[in-house]
């Protein structure tokens, strides 16, 4: 009896545009064969044309990696459009903030959707073609209100990209999990009812959610995220390397030079070909 063939999986690297440092490090794995996708974020401080320009560079060698909008919507950004709001000094609202407002409906989804156009209209501009697959920055996507306007601008935007749904596909397989994988569960049932409704497409399975300050042993963790994923699905990962302005904007730092190294040594694809999975 023949073996069942590989599970294909996307294996992506969110934050493309936060940081030089974070861009080389993405770059570096797309070359080695390591990534196929990445999340850009249009609004961050190193989206330019040259880091635009290295990035399709690393992907015109040969090596297949979707490229997707990681759109922003929670601080120390700024928004794209001129009459977005909510704002705190200025920037966009710290996450807490955000989801609370969410939660309240105290959001304006015409706002949202605008925005997240805008956001969509700038990949475009910056790479001649609109993205792959759209994400948000922080799970933004999947948030009460924000949700509808984030696919409403999908589908009239991007209309053959997918977008990504962070719902586990056996939510206890290995217990219940953070109270952050417990909450991007449930906020992604009604997420992917709402994309099957619209008819925009989506990941099959997710993973990639940890402690990210208490960190851990990568290779254990990834060995847990690739258990029971299923075919086209994907994990979310965040490599790169850390340099002055990352530390300025995000609390994520060490943990993804330990993410780089990992993906960039040789225990990663050994686990995959025992894992029986490929980059898709």
């Amino acid at each position: 009896m023949s073996a069942s063939p590989p599970r294909r999986i996307w294996l992506c690297a969110d934050d493309y545009g936060i940081s030089p440092g974070v861009n080389r490090g993405i770059r570096d794995l797309i070359a080695r064969g390591r990534l196929n996708a990445t999340s850009v974020m249009v609004v961050g401080p190193a989206v330019n044309p040259g880091e635009i320009a290295a990035l399709q560079a690393a992907v015109a060698d040969g090596t297949r990696c979707a490229i997707g909008l990681h759109a922003v919507l929670t601080a120390p950004f700024h928004p794209l459009t001129m009459h977005f709001k909510p704002l705190a000094r200025g920037r966009l609202l710290p996450l807490s903030k955000l989801l609370q407002a969410s939660l309240l409906r105290r959001l304006d989804g015409e706002i949202i959707r605008t925005e997240v156009s805008a956001q969509i209209a700038r990949f475009i501009e910056l790479f001649g073609r609109a993205p792959d697959y759209l994400d948000g920055h922080q799970h933004v996507q999947l948030f009460p209100q924000i949700r509808d306007a984030f696919l409403d601008a999908a589908k009239a935007s991007a209309p053959g990209a997918w977008v990504r749904q962070c719902g586990r596909t056996q939510p206890f397989r290995h217990g219940p999990g953070s109270p952050k994988a417990l909450l991007l569960d449930g906020l992604s049932r009604r997420f992917r009812r709402k994309a099957v409704r619209a008819g925009v497409s989506f990941n099959s399975g997710f993973a990639g959610a940890y402690d990210f300050c208490h960190g851990g042993d990568f290779n254990a963790l990834m060995r847990q995220f690739l258990d029971g994923l299923p075919d086209g699905g994907l994990i979310m990962c965040h490599p790169g390397f850390v340099d002055a302005t990352l530390r300025e904007l995000d609390p994520l730092t060490d943990q993804r030079e330990r993410e780089y190294a990992y993906l960039a040594g040789d225990t990663f694809p050994a686990l995959l070909n025992e894992a029986r999975a490929e980059l898709r």
